[in-house]
């Protein structure tokens, strides 16, 4: 079984959370390739789960299409938030408090190769936390994230997105989960490129405020479970 280091970061400014993911990342990459040059294992590589919550901060994904963000500069100071153009898969997104972001830095290698299917696994953890609050929740065809009535077009509602990085199978960057979250600002962006589904969150879907801890002890247990890995402190 293998070993995943968790860590809460609780709410951390972005640019700090993406260069301590960089860290982690280029360490394992950086291994990789001197393990791969000696055909040995020399350095091993570090599995890491990282949970936060970010101030108000819009990102667009190295595939996205920047007039998707609807805000000015000036704009953008007033809402009191930042915006970052990232090295991830994917379009625009929103973070904010109340929402829980995580970051699996992970070796594939050290599970499968393949990102389709890691991807799908991020997706299962959150469905399967929304199916101990009794909501059933599935996949949109053709979109990553995870999504509420996705079979109707016209309820269809979105209330996790994903983007993750990968190289020399290893991942950085990762999924962002509605809880708390403060809706209004998705207004201020075409979520994900997505011109016409909503964006939901947990709250909104309960009509009540949910326990932020006891939703990351959730994600904790599912992500262990599918990853079959030890998560350790």
């Amino acid at each position: 079984m293998e070993k995943i280091l968790f860590q809460d970061l609780g709410l951390i400014d972005y640019k700090e959370a993406w260069d301590f993911q960089e860290k982690l990342f280029k360490a394992n990459v950086d291994a990789k390739i001197e393990n791969r040059r000696a055909d040995k294992v020399i350095t091993e590589t570090t599995n890491h789960l990282i949970f936060c919550e970010h101030p108000h901060v819009y990102t667009l994904g190295k595939s996205g299409d920047e007039s998707n963000l609807l805000l000015s500069e000036n704009l953008l100071k007033q809402k009191g938030a930042t915006y970052y153009k990232i090295n991830r898969g994917g379009d625009i997104t929103y973070h904010g408090p109340g929402q829980i972001v995580g970051y699996p830095i992970l070796d594939l290698d050290k599970f499968f190769t393949d990102i389709h299917k890691y991807l799908r696994f991020l997706e299962e953890m959150i469905i399967l936390t929304l199916a101990e609050y009794g909501i059933e929740a599935g996949r949109y065809e053709g979109f990553t994230g995870v999504w509420l009535d996705a079979s109707d077009p016209a309820k269809a509602r979105k209330i996790s997105a994903m983007g993750v990085r990968s190289s020399r199978w290893v991942t950085m960057h990762g999924f962002a989960f509605n809880i708390n979250t403060d809706l209004d600002y998705f207004n201020n962006i075409v979520p994900c490129g997505i011109i016409d589904k909503q964006v939901t969150s947990l709250q909104k879907e309960l009509n009540r405020k949910v326990d932020v801890n006891e939703v990351k002890e959730k994600l904790q247990k599912h992500f262990a479970n599918l990853f079959k890995a030890e998560l350790t402190p």
